[in-house]
């Protein structure tokens, strides 16, 4: 607290040298304006200190996860302090990706054919020059799902494959399919087969390699809906999934509310709509296309074309397969989960705390604050994220003390 409040007084300090200095006359003249300023910034200080910036909650199913990841990730013990400037949710959300810088990756993208003729694109960051693991054959490797429109030139991607470098790690992102092959079809966070396919590709070209996953918003129900199915038969030391939306009906009426519906709901069905439109001369075939691009929100886009591709009765049928929660009791491999308490994607009230309980391979990460795919810190977040350094100390800690995990029970 000791340096808190040293920060707080050179702040007051600077600030009124500033103000004394390039503002000579009117209100501020008169020390009113001034007095109001600083009592304005202690306020806020104090309202952030107290209100904002707190531990996360960290919760788990069993005393041994819980130990090792209070031993092996200071970071979930610490305080989590967002951007003083940004820290509500939705100004999180929205500014991560214009204000966190980029860093340079050059990919090797692969096409791996899936069991119905399609192609499935992924990106390999081999980290050849890695002074850790200078053997590839046994160099740890890392698979990430990005979220729903994601790709693998998103901000939080290229933060967590530099992450990934810096540790000596190999990286692949899955990059979805879009309508190729025979069959057209695009992805859904309920159907797994292309997941697994790239899995069990990875595993055969690098037998001796350990491989854990990450994945982001859908990209984490992927990876969670996965765990659940094949329980103990997956060779993924560890997951982490950050915001993942645990209840599809909760997430889908939280994104219609009005302010929501506007900053969010509407944008991301214009992007499905678009991925939609690029492939129109296969897909209209076999679906309705013009009626899919008139839809307003992500579930009329689901009931109008995801859930039809998929086979599903009905949407509320595909909704309920396509949400984790109903599935975390069947997980065998330890997955540690962050969400933002503030993430208007993913509720609060529908965060799977009891479920998480009941199960000693589950851990849950929980912040006041972050938004959905946020987690800004520093005055000006540029640079690595509280996301980003979780999940770093969590991958490292899987690759190198998993042993430590192999029976959670």
């Amino acid at each position: 607290m000791i340096s808190l409040d040293l920060n707080f007084n050179i702040l007051t300090r600077d600030l009124s040298h500033y103000l004394e200095n390039q503002v000579k006359v009117g209100l501020f003249g008169s020390g009113v304006g001034l007095s109001l300023v600083l009592g304005f910034s202690a306020a806020y200080t104090c309202y952030y200190l107290i209100s904002v910036a707190k531990k996360p909650q960290l919760i788990s199913g069993g005393k041994k996860f819980y130990q090792f990841l209070k031993e092996q990730c200071p970071v979930v013990s610490e305080t989590y302090y967002p951007t003083f400037w940004c820290w509500e949710s939705r100004i999180q959300t929205l500014l991560r990706p214009f204000v966190t810088a980029k860093p340079g990756v050059v990919y090797r993208n692969e096409l791996i054919k899936a069991a119905d003729g399609g192609q499935i694109s992924v990106d390999w960051f081999d980290n050849d020059d890695s002074l850790f693991h200078p053997d590839p054959t046994t160099r740890p490797t890392v698979l990430l799902l990005p979220g729903l429109t994601g790709t693998s030139r998103e901000s939080y991607i290229l933060h967590m494959v530099q992450q990934s470098r810096d540790l000596g790690y190999r990286w692949v992102v899955l990059a979805k399919r879009a309508g190729c092959g025979p069959t057209p079809r695009t992805y859904c966070a309920a159907n797994t087969e292309d997941l697994e396919t790239v899995i069990d590709h990875i595993q055969k070209t690098y037998e001796a390699a350990p491989m854990m996953a990450a994945g982001v918003s859908m990209g984490g129900m992927m990876l969670a809906n996965y765990l659940g199915r094949k329980g103990r038969k997956t060779c993924l030391k560890g997951v982490i999934v950050f915001s993942a939306g645990w209840d599809v009906f909760e997430c889908t009426a939280s994104l219609e509310k009005p302010l929501d519906r506007f900053l969010f709901n509407s944008y991301l069905t214009s992007c499905l709509q678009a991925s939609v439109h690029r492939h129109r001369p296969v897909l209209e075939k076999c679906y309705d296309i013009d009626h899919v691009m008139k839809a307003k929100t992500i579930r009329e886009f689901d009931e109008r074309f995801t859930s039809i591709m998929f086979g599903y009765p009905t949407n509320d049928d595909y909704y309920r397969d396509a949400s984790p929660v109903h599935k975390l009791k069947s997980v065998q491999v330890p997955m540690l989960c962050l969400n933002a308490a503030d993430d208007v994607f993913s509720p609060s009230h529908a965060i799977p705390v009891e479920a998480v309980k009941q199960n000693p391979n589950l851990a849950l990460l929980i912040t006041c604050h972050g938004g959905h795919i946020g987690f800004l810190e520093g005055l000006w977040p540029r640079q690595s994220t509280y996301m980003d350094r979780v999940f770093k100390q969590f991958a490292k800690a899987v690759i190198e003390e998993g042993g430590r995990l192999k029976d959670l029970s």
